[in-house]
């Protein structure tokens, strides 16, 4: 890298601490990488607390902050992405215990997964499988909720089968089976659902890849022969089932992609969302060609100077949100009725998410290990550092040194919203940091 560009990659930073500043390189060394990491440990940035049941609550908050945001919740997303970096970092036995605390939940209600394939309950949200619940005690949480989140199951089914391939957990036949059923039931390839966001339900390319992932997983599983096939009152499912359900959702995927909604309803259609980021890594479901679209789109289109916008037009934490929403409903469910929190937005005022960067850095990271390109290795440097550049400050109510679900817009200045830290953010900057070791170390 030259002397100019070096100057350029780190000017453009916006860094929230003035420690972070010292630690942040144009190019990085194999003990320089370790260094931020270790000193990140130290600070507890990179702190995961797990509940009893070995589950994540979505953000560190206090007790009061968690039960008034709902942020106290596990969501089974989050918990995967936690798992996941768990996992990277060698630490198994954690990643292990959340994955199969999820299984268990999922054992414990599964009515929900009967009543639907059976045909006896209709796939609405509050039939469905809960995706956000009470981590503490295993328990369904009372409140509606749009549950109807079908990447939220397939990013389960994928990472539960990923451990059991690398021999860290016994899989369930008969759950894995219910998944499988479901799936099936719902259509998930044309199936709507409120996705990674939770909100209006539509056909998105960014929740059938999950499950398409998962499925992927669970067939490999089968094909080595690992997994006898599983059962559901009379019906066994084989490698057909999988491999036709495969093939709805590869197609379905191919129309869509690479936009991430592509209904005729123009509440239902959208070109452009940082979901689709997901399917490139940690899901490797795209090939290089899209992926490289995928990630060109968000640069483009999505990315800000803070974070990356979740998608155009995005009303959740938009600015000055926290004086035109009130309180308890902050976090409220808008799957029903999406139009009056957007009411509340305007163009270039969406929240910027800190949960983008780094897996932009990790597939930057994954292509420079196959090109040795000069050029992916500073995209991944320049993405790790913005990253590094989000933790937050001393002016953060909720503590410096954290990791911030986003920025938003505060009477015209950027600040973080009030889940600090969250711990998918946590999560991604752990797989980045990691990711960064292993181009340093090439």
């Amino acid at each position: 890298m030259s002397p100019g560009l070096e100057h350029r990659a780190l000017s453009c930073l916006i860094i929230h601490h003035e420690s972070i500043r010292h630690h942040i390189r144009p190019l990085y060394t194999l003990d320089e990488i370790r260094g931020v990491r270790e000193f990140l440990i130290a600070r507890g940035t990179l702190d995961f607390k797990p509940l009893p049941t070995g589950l994540f609550p979505a953000a560190g908050l206090d007790p009061a902050a968690a039960a008034r945001s709902g942020y106290g919740n596990v969501w089974v997303r989050d918990n995967v992405y936690v798992a996941l970096a768990h996992e990277a970092a060698g630490q198994i036995d954690a990643a292990r215990t959340a994955i199969q605390a999820l299984a268990s939940f999922f054992m414990k209600y599964r009515s929900r997964f009967e009543l639907i394939v059976e045909g006896r309950a209709s796939p609405s949200p509050a039939n469905r499988p809960q995706v956000r619940f009470d981590g503490l005690n295993l328990a369904e949480n009372a409140t509606s909720w749009s549950h109807a989140q079908n990447d939220a199951l397939g990013y389960f089914l994928w990472m539960y089968c990923r451990l059991a391939g690398n021999g860290h957990l016994a899989p369930n036949p008969d759950l894995l089976a219910l998944f499988v059923l479901y799936f099936e039931a719902i259509r998930y390839w044309e199936d709507e659902d409120s996705g990674h966001w939770e909100e209006r339900r539509k056909v998105e390319a960014s929740s059938i890849g999950p499950v398409l992932a998962g499925l992927q997983a669970l067939r490999s599983l089968f094909g080595r022969g690992g997994l006898p096939p599983g059962q559901f009152g009379s019906r066994i499912v084989s490698l057909d089932d999988i491999d036709r359900l495969i093939a709805q959702g590869s197609q379905a995927l191919s129309a869509i992609l690479p936009a991430e909604c592509i209904q005729s309803d123009p509440h239902k259609f959208r070109r452009y969302d940082a979901a689709l980021l997901f399917l490139a890594y940690p899901l490797n479901i795209v090939d290089e060609s899209m992926s490289r679209q995928i990630v060109k789109d968000v640069q483009e289109k999505l990315q800000g100077e803070y974070g990356i916008h979740r998608y155009l037009g995005d009303s959740y934490w938009t600015a000055d949100y926290k004086d035109k929403v009130a309180p308890g409903s902050l976090t409220a469910d808008v799957s029903e009725h999406q139009e009056d929190r957007d009411a509340l937005a305007k163009p270039g005022e969406e929240a910027q998410w800190c949960i983008f960067d780094p897996i932009i850095s990790v597939i930057a990271g994954h292509r420079y290990l196959v090109t040795g390109n000069a050029s992916d290795l500073e995209e991944q440097v320049h993405y790790l550092n913005r990253s590094l550049g989000q933790i937050t400050g001393p002016d953060c109510p909720q503590g410096e040194l954290r990791c911030p679900e986003a920025y938003y817009l505060e009477r015209g200045r950027y600040v973080s919203n009030d889940h600090v830290p969250l711990l998918w953010t946590q999560a991604n900057l752990l797989l980045a940091l990691l990711a960064m070791e292993k181009s340093a170390a090439r």
